[in-house]
């Protein structure tokens, strides 16, 4: 079959798939019309990828032949690269790298100059890591000026500033990494620089320890502080004090993460180029200054056959990515000369994984076991060895990493790659695969969608509904059942066995989650993208024995997110960079909308509620309208509804409307009992609660105490924008659980 024929050959891909396709990686016109099908991409990517082997002395048949194995992994969605590679190969920007750190040195020079340079990346899509540690402490002298140094933090928000300025490669949005070691004087500063959620929502932070910092929290130690310009002590804080303020801003927002510096730079492959300061905004990838890095991910549902894991398809799978990795860095088109010039000389690649729980759900296994994590180190040792044997097996061919001597493998393994395997964020390539993030467990396996009219859609896992009708308990009954509670662990309706294998992210403890990114830390050359997912009851102490046991099992890293925490603002914010005293303006009214209209008696008569719905089915406008025309109550009638309606338009919890409406009273109540009106206001907040009852969208605070975490776990970080399901936050970033394509980070 020749290649133009493959254009022909329909695709196994989900609805959902093709709708983020559309939205965010095929060709448009100047209209913005779609212009390119999944199949050209796939093959746009697969020609300009494998075009790199020309240049190792292949024939135009033996690329071509090439083409084809890279197509029918990426169609067949076994294995899929970083977003990047497949929006921009082949196309005009050809940037196809994800992650980039660049360096900071301690001058206005050098500071503004990676401001510019940070601009560039973020034009072309790609993200970056920093570390501000060898900047000089706030308060510090300025010999040229005779004046004192804002320190770190301050010369962030210029980042942050810079970054929000611009979008990235108008599909991407520009992302930070910002570093600071833990004996930087100003690092108390920096620990609690985004407490109040409205600065630096452009970056993710993390303060990077070592071995001797945390074992001087164990023992509840002072340590010193040492000023970067001078090399000299600066200072004495206790370091269990430190931890402690880590932990409780962690809880309180997500940030900041931990690094575990020293062990990064223990695996650090080339030493003789000097020390890892950074990671990717993810962090999952540690580089040196000026160094980027070219990722990809296996879909590890597709490896399962009958069962049992299918070793000879994983085998060839990883060789073919780790080709198509190496040549991408051929064939990629660089932001900056430094930066050509580092990544050519390691040439770095990062195969990870994504599917990790649906192979486990495959092969029977639950998530949070010690068979899992067993699998896990099975499976990335596999893959590990796997891709080095793929990266001698290029050595051969095209020769060792210019960086090579002096490196870590310099005479015991001639490699193409200074590094082979990265577990990284899957974002929406996960979608595109259709299957699980990453190493993340499932996070629910139903839960309700509202679409437009009032109607209620039940979305249930694929996976859990097959098993469910196969075994005979399904029923939609159970799934809204399912939906509420967000866990069936405690359903006795559903086999024990079914219960045990089908565990959400609301089954799986913080002690789980960190020894699963262990599990697979242990076999991973670079980092580990995960986040530890906490319920919104869970504490300091829970987040402080988290990153302790972290540091222990050997982790690179740790980032926590406890559901909820961050505000609703901030979490909200999408174009422009949230500011203090600035007024919320109310969405625009559709030029249609779909509603319901009840009807109250009230003691000035009967009164119409009409409640109209946006396009994600969620209360977008209220009209309230007296039988009677006219007169003072119903001008007051009217204006309440206009004021509910501008209240919902600006994004207000409609609770709140319940809540201070219900109870108004007047000197005409109306009926007895639980269905007596005090008032027009009463009349108006009773309907709208009436509705959210309704739609499942209201609930009593003791009764959803009862019912436990679940349903408030889903719901805590708000509804997608785009179509109203549930956002989850995952891998480092808010996305949407029904995989609609909605990201806040890629």
């Amino acid at each position: 079959m020749a290649l133009q024929d493959l254009l022909n050959k329909p695709l196994n891909l989900s609805p959902n798939a093709i709708r983020v396709l559309e939205k965010r990686y095929l060709k448009k016109d100047e209209n913005g019309r779609v212009i390119e099908t999944p199949q050209e991409m796939f093959l746009r990517v697969a020609l300009n990828v494998a075009s790199a082997d020309k240049l190792y002395g292949k024939s135009e048949d033996e690329v071509e032949e090439i083409a084809r194995e890279f197509y029918d992994v990426m169609a067949n969605l076994e294995f899929l690269p970083n977003s990047p590679t497949l929006m921009n190969a082949g196309r005009e920007l050809q940037q196809l790298s994800a992650c980039f750190v660049l360096p900071i040195e301690d001058s206005i020079e050098s500071i503004f100059e990676a401001v510019k340079y940070t601009a560039l990346i973020h034009k072309s899509g790609g993200g970056t890591g920093f570390s501000f540690s060898r900047l000089r402490p706030k308060g510090d002298v300025v010999k040229s000026t005779k004046g004192i140094s804002s320190g770190p933090v301050s010369f962030m928000m210029v980042f942050d500033g810079a970054t929000e300025a611009i979008k990235q490669g108008g599909t991407r949005r520009g992302a930070n990494m910002g570093i600071l070691s833990v004996y930087h004087p100003d690092i108390l500063e920096f620990i609690t620089c985004k407490k109040d959620g409205n600065k630096l929502n452009n970056f993710n932070i993390s303060v990077a320890v070592d071995s001797n910092f945390m074992e001087a929290v164990e023992k509840g130690l002072d340590y010193t502080l040492i000023n970067p310009r001078t090399g000299k002590p600066a200072g004495v804080l206790n370091a269990k004090a430190v931890f402690d303020l880590i932990a409780e801003m962690a809880h309180l927002n997500g940030d900041p993460g931990i690094i575990f510096i020293d062990r990064i730079n223990k695996d650090n492959p080339t030493p003789h180029l000097g020390d890892i300061e950074s990671t990717n905004p993810c962090g999952e990838q540690p580089l040196l200054p000026y160094e980027s890095c070219n990722l990809g991910s296996i879909n590890l549902s597709k490896m399962v056959k009958d069962g049992n894991v299918d070793w000879e398809k994983l085998r060839k799978t990883v060789r073919i990515a780790v080709h198509f990795l190496d040549n991408v860095i051929d064939v990629n088109r660089y932001p900056l000369p430094q930066i050509e010039h580092m990544t050519k000389g390691n040439r770095k690649i990062g195969l990870g994984v994504m599917g990790w729980a649906d192979m486990l759900i495959k092969l029977g296994i639950p998530y949070d076991s010690e068979k899992a994590l067993e699998a896990a180190e099975a499976i990335m040792h596999f893959i590990n060895e796997e891709s080095k044997i793929a990266s001698e097996m290029l050595a051969e061919e095209r020769g060792v990493f210019p960086n090579y001597k002096g490196s870590i493998w310099d005479g015991v393994r001639k490699l193409r790659n200074a590094t082979t395997t990265t577990i990284a964020p899957t974002g929406t390539i996960s979608i595109i695969a259709n299957c699980s993030s990453g190493i993340e467990p499932i996070f629910a396996l139903c839960y309700v969608r509202n679409v437009l009219e009032g109607t209620k859609l039940v979305e249930v896992n694929s996976l859990f509904e097959e098993v469910a009708k196969k075994e005979g308990f399904y029923s939609k009954e159970l799934m809204e059942k399912i939906a509420l509670k967000g866990s069936i662990r405690d359903m006795p309706e559903i086999p024990e066995r079914i219960r045990r294998i089908f565990v959400t992210a609301l089954d799986v403890s913080g002690e789980w989650h960190v020894r699963m990114q262990a599990a697979f830390q242990k076999y991973t050359d670079n980092a580990v993208s995960k986040t530890v997912n906490l319920p919104n009851h869970a504490t300091v102490e829970d987040v402080k024995k988290i990153f302790m046991l972290a540091w222990k099992l050997g982790c690179k890293g740790i980032t926590i997110y406890r559901d909820g925490s961050r505000s609703q603002q901030v979490l909200e914010r999408k174009e422009t960079k949230a500011k203090r005293f600035e007024y919320i303006r109310p969405r625009k009214r559709p030029e249609k909308t779909f509603g319901v209209t009840y009807e109250i008696q009230t003691g000035c008569g009967s009164l119409y509620v009409t409640i109209n719905e946006d396009e994600n089915g969620l209360p977008f406008e209220i009209f309230a309208r007296l039988g009677k025309a006219g007169g003072c109550a119903s001008a007051q009638t009217e204006g309440l509804g206009r004021s509910a309606s501008l209240i919902l338009r600006c994004g207000i919890d409609p609770r709140e409307i319940v809540k201070h409406f219900k109870g108004i009273s007047c000197d005409r109540p109306c009926g007895v009992g639980p269905n007596k009106i005090l008032s027009c206001p009463d009349a108006i907040g009773k309907a709208l609660e009436r509705y959210l009852r309704e739609k499942a969208l209201f609930k009593d605070e003791e009764k959803e105490k009862n019912e436990g975490q679940a349903c408030g776990w889903i719901m805590a970080n708000g509804a997608c924008p785009e179509c109203g399901s549930p956002l989850i936050r995952v891998e480092g970033c808010k996305k949407c659980l029904s995989n609609c394509g909605y990201s806040e980070c890629d």
